[in-house]
């Protein structure tokens, strides 16, 4: 089901009491990528703010080229900008998505998660994920674009869920329509951002840690260490403080994972 244009840009009027939202907004009824999409538009017009929404992507792209599965009902949109971030400060562009994203959803009756790193968690199945690509120049990140993918009607494995479904299992929300959905994800994109490039990153981090769902979970890396998830760093690493409690033990009190390390899973649930 393509969107309906001028629906979805009165919901932003409405929903984000009518501020003004300076992007092209690009509505397909088939693509291979959003992502892909978007990277050739800005291309002919570099540093513009740029959205594309497509009702299927026959090529969608995860984290580490994991194929992202996008039938029609979901939800794919890119959203492209020009950041001007420092080159180590990519990743802050994930953490801040997933925060907009998910504390936007909250306020629409949508108890969502976020689970470490880029993914979006709703009584603890996946609803959806951000890929983040960037373009940099003289240590500058100048260019990017922030992929989301939301379940909505669309087929779930046993290990997600759809929006649509949740609703009629006796969880009402605001959210009817798909228009809704991506007025609401297009405004929590924005407002991640805006946190970080007003308020920093320490304040992002605080907000983020607050919906993580894997805050005090035990991990166990390469069978030789096992801790408790504490946080996350500026950079997405995941902060793992040890569990062992000999003081002579060899193990490090606290390590640091990288985005795409480990996999913290999924459990499988029937319905």
């Amino acid at each position: 089901m393509v969107l309906n244009k001028q629906k979805l840009q009165a919901v932003l009027s409405v929903e984000g009491k009518n501020t003004e939202f300076p992007f092209g907004l690009h509505i397909f009824e088939s693509v291979a990528s959003t992502n892909k999409t978007l990277w050739e538009l800005l291309a002919q017009k570099p540093g513009s703010r740029c959205v594309v929404i497509a009702a299927e992507q026959t090529a969608g792209r995860g984290q580490w080229g994991r194929q992202w599965v996008s039938r029609q009902d979901g939800l794919y949109l890119s959203f492209g900008f020009a950041p001007q971030l420092d080159i180590n400060s990519g990743y802050q562009l994930t953490l801040a998505t997933a925060w907009g994203i998910a504390e936007q959803l909250r306020k629409y009756g949508v108890d969502v998660e976020i689970k470490w790193p880029n993914d979006l968690v709703l009584d603890g199945r996946k609803l959806g994920g951000i890929l983040t690509e960037t373009k940099v120049s003289a240590g500058k990140i100048t260019q990017a674009v922030i992929g989301v993918g939301i379940n909505w009607k669309n087929p779930v494995p046993s290990t997600g869920i759809n929006l649509y479904s949740w609703n009629n299992r006796g969880n009402p929300t605001q959210i009817s329509c798909l228009e809704k959905l991506a007025g609401i994800v297009l405004l929590g994109i924005d407002s991640g951002i805006q946190c970080l490039e007003r308020e920093g990153v320490n304040i992002l981090l605080s907000r983020y840690i607050k919906l993580l769902s894997n805050m005090g979970e035990q991990v166990h890396v390469n069978g030789d260490f096992s801790g408790t998830v504490v946080g996350v760093t500026a950079t997405g690493n995941l902060h793992v403080r040890s569990s062992a409690s000999d003081t002579l033990s060899v193990a490090p009190a606290s390590i640091y994972l990288q985005p795409g390390t480990i996999s913290l899973g999924y459990r499988k649930y029937k319905d």
